[in-house]
């Protein structure tokens, strides 16, 4: 969607709703905060194509679950459940 202002063309950016944390519960962090390594189908939507986390801002994580995440990816690519690097 472009919007014209004295014959310059701009894009009109729209802001989409803060997102919140897909382990968080309307209360909070529940604690203490743990993601199972074993669940390598959720895992998956975290990491990319190369085998790298995504960040904060793109998974949409809060800080303690992107810890959290961080720590289980580790361990799943220790245990041979997810590869260290892309497919």
């Amino acid at each position: 969607m472009n919007a014209t202002t004295n014959g310059a063309v701009r894009k009109v950016s729209r802001r989409k709703g803060k997102t919140r944390c897909r382990f968080c519960t309307k209360e909070g962090c529940p604690r203490p905060t743990f993601v199972d390594y074993k669940d390598v189908a959720s895992l998956k939507k975290l990491v990319s194509g190369q085998g790298k986390l995504f960040s904060r801002k793109r998974s949409g994580l809060c800080a303690t679950y992107q810890r959290a995440v961080s720590a289980a990816v580790k361990r799943a690519r220790f245990m041979a459940l997810l590869p260290y690097v892309g497919e």
